[in-house]
């Protein structure tokens, strides 16, 4: 027996809507953009700086005691998750700054850090292995270069995807794909900003990922128009893309669920190393899904797609 989660036939007036969606999701880019520009986010070390301790212990490790005694030291943001085994710890320590005053340089500041981290973990975890793995700082450099990185890379894929889309189709589907996929990125970093999840490089990884499912269904919708308009010549331009996302709607919905599927399956069970991967690809599941439908769609309309370059099929004016 097939599973179907949307039926064969479905006539939904997607485009009837667009402009309650547009409201809605204008909302809540004005408010992403609004909580990035008051709150920022809650930048990891990788893009603030800090220190990264590995450690291990020779059982299992409680990571609520390795949290509970360095929550104790005033150190500031400081993270503790097990990576590759049960046994090993990763400890991240945000950087800590100089005492003008005392003389205290940054570097020793990160120094008198670790020795202290050390020295509490010594005493309190009886199983831990030492001296410890590797200790490592992240400077302000680095962690610069780091987000300059990050986000010339999801510059460089928006572009990349403007220049595809523009080459495959029209010019009118690669202006709504790209803001389709603006959308999503700025709804994804406004969750970023609201949850205070850690932003560190896996969520740059995760936001170009978002970018290739969001395109990805965006194309498989703009290929139905394409082959629509040369098949429903005297249809009109709403009433075809209603149609065409009616007809992709299926095949929307079980990608979705499937994905959504392994990655609650990751969120909950893959530990905390890539909480927040998941967290932010749950989240693109959806704004992908939504804007693929809600955005991209109604600019076709917005932007008066002409039929130009569609004329080779039949003279067809009703969906069949």
């Amino acid at each position: 027996m097939r599973l179907k989660l949307v039926p064969s036939e479905t006539n939904i007036k997607f485009l009837s809507m667009r402009i309650p969606a547009l409201i809605f999701s204008s909302i809540m880019m004005i408010a992403s953009i609004g909580l990035f520009a008051v709150n920022g986010v809650n930048k990891g070390i990788d893009f603030s700086g800090g220190m990264m301790i590995e450690a291990r212990t020779l059982g299992p490790a409680d990571i609520g005691n390795f949290r509970s005694i360095l929550g104790g030291l005033g150190l500031g943001d400081v993270s503790v998750q097990t990576f590759g085994s049960d046994t090993e710890v990763l400890i991240r320590v945000e950087a800590q700054p100089a005492d003008e005053a005392a003389g205290v340089s940054v570097a020793e500041a990160q120094q008198e850090a670790v020795r202290r981290v050390q020295e509490a973990l010594s005493a309190g975890i009886p199983d831990l292995q030492t001296p410890f793995r590797r200790v490592e700082f992240v400077g302000p450099e680095v962690s610069g270069e780091l987000v300059r990185d990050g986000f010339l890379a999801i510059l460089l894929a928006v572009g990349a995807v403007l220049v595809y889309i523009w080459f495959r189709f029209e010019w009118h589907f690669g202006v709504g794909a790209i803001a389709a996929l603006i959308h999503d990125v700025v709804l994804t970093v406004g969750f970023f900003a609201l949850t205070r999840l850690e932003f560190n490089l896996s969520i740059i990884a995760a936001i170009l990922t978002i970018i290739g499912y969001s395109l990805n269904d965006t194309v498989v919708v703009f290929d139905r128009v394409r082959e629509k308009l040369r098949k429903y010549q005297k249809m009109e331009l709403e009433e075809l893309l209603d149609f065409s996302l009616n007809k992709t709607l299926s095949r929307t919905v079980m990608t979705s669920v499937s994905t959504l599927i392994a990655l609650f399956s990751l969120f909950f069970l893959g530990g905390e190393v890539i909480r927040g991967f998941t967290a932010a690809m749950i989240w693109g599941v959806f704004v992908g899904t939504y804007s693929s439908i809600f955005i991209a769609a109604p600019a076709l309309l917005y932007l008066n797609l002409r039929r130009s370059g569609f004329e080779d099929g039949g003279g067809q004016s009703a969906a069949g």
